[in-house]
């Protein structure tokens, strides 16, 4: 086990219980008491409130409840960056979920910077022409039926106007002139086809695996397209 794991696992059983004796923390984790002690001080250096209490052992500071995750405020102000391109470029259906994750990474975060991380918000945007935000709602089914290698049904828009309906085992998600594609092996025409997501205008996870092996990756598709 590697200090930083072993340091969490401490906290997680300091945590647990109201009084630990150095000793025991020393059997539980196979340390030497003096490798406890210098855990202990790392932890007060990083802001647990460690005590101790002769003949009891040590405690947590009552009140004190340590996040699954600490961010800094440079790591919050990065993620908001981060969160203003989602919510741009992506569509409803990410940008409610970055959101909610933001909000949760604010929770965690000192009052002070809390509060910075308020004003970065309010200060940071992206401008994008109404003609070219994203309007679907599909990005999020469209990531899990490729991780889960599903079929997907959609009925699409194709550049000339006309709709069709197909079964296709979607590849990848590629961002490029401003909109998302998905790269994706189409049953209807045999072969590996780009689709806008935009035009996509209803989409189906049939729950089905795929039906065939892909070696083909969206990586792939974007150096073809960059060398047209």
């Amino acid at each position: 086990m590697n200090r930083i794991d072993r340091l969490m696992g401490l906290i997680t059983v300091l945590q647990s219980k109201k009084y630990v004796l150095p000793e025991k923390l020393a059997e539980r984790f196979g340390l030497s008491i003096r490798t406890v002690y210098r855990d202990v001080k790392a932890l007060n250096e990083i802001g647990v409130p460690v005590s101790f209490e002769p003949n009891k052992g040590y405690h947590i500071a009552k009140g004190f409840f340590l996040p699954p995750l600490l961010f800094t405020a440079e790591e919050a102000n990065a993620l908001i960056l981060l969160q203003t391109l989602a919510n741009r470029f992506t569509d409803q259906s990410i940008a409610k979920h970055s959101t909610s994750a933001l909000n949760k990474i604010k929770a965690v975060l000192r009052s002070y910077d809390k509060d910075l991380a308020d004003q970065m918000s309010a200060q940071v945007n992206i401008y994008v022409p109404e003609e070219e935000k994203a309007t679907t709602a599909h990005l999020a089914t469209l990531q899990q039926a490729i991780a889960q290698k599903q079929i997907l049904n959609i009925k699409y828009t194709d550049n000339k106007g006309t709709h069709t309906e197909r079964d296709i085992e979607p590849v990848g998600l590629v961002f490029y002139t401003y909109q998302w594609h998905l790269i994706a092996w189409c049953w209807l025409r045999n072969e590996y086809r780009d689709f806008k997501v935009k035009t996509i205008v209803r989409l189906t996870n049939t729950g089905k695996p795929f039906r065939r092996e892909h070696t083909f990756e969206a990586t792939t598709y974007l150096k073809i397209f960059s060398h047209q």
